[in-house]
């Protein structure tokens, strides 16, 4: 029984040992850039579904407004201010000032710039944040947990 116990730990171990060796960071953090990316391009198109997509449903995320916000909150709130059409907004790609990736689990730290035009007014923000992705069973990366906040509100989002 013991050596049985033994040579399935042994088994477990190579496995892991093996699945890290053939861990690629590079491309983890390509995939990652690359669905940020998707996300400011979904969200400058409005396309609520599309920026929904790059959370995961067991998100829980915290900025000024929500200390305990779910993936149901923002997907509404996002959704809610991409159909106004009284303001246009646009996001520029984020800039990515590192990405940490440890196996299925990744900490990204970045800095989002906004644009919002009201009635011919303008006001440009930049939002620092820090996002942990996870892969999800497809295989994708989405974000399962993130903290962001703004040194300065949106002078025209209010």
């Amino acid at each position: 029984m013991f050596g049985r116990c033994l040579a399935a730990i042994i088994s477990l171990a190579l496995v892991a040992a093996a699945t890290a060796a053939y861990a690629d960071p590079a491309a983890d953090e390509a995939a990652i850039v690359k669905r940020l990316q998707r996300w400011t391009a979904d969200f400058n198109a409005k396309d609520s579904a599309g920026v929904c997509d790059l959370f995961a449903p067991d998100l829980v995320y915290s900025i000024p407004e929500a200390v305990r916000g779910t993936h149901e909150t923002i997907c509404t709130n996002l959704t809610r201010m991409l159909a106004r059409s009284d303001i246009q907004l646009h996001y520029d790609n984020p800039d990515v000032h590192e990405i940490l990736v440890l196996g299925d689990v990744a900490v990204v730290r970045l800095t989002w710039t906004l644009t919002t035009q009201v009635n011919g007014a303008k006001d440009t923000t930049t939002e620092e944040g820090m996002d942990i992705f996870r892969r999800q069973p497809d295989g994708r990366w989405s974000i399962v947990r993130f903290m962001a906040f703004t040194t300065r509100a949106n002078k025209l989002l209010r």
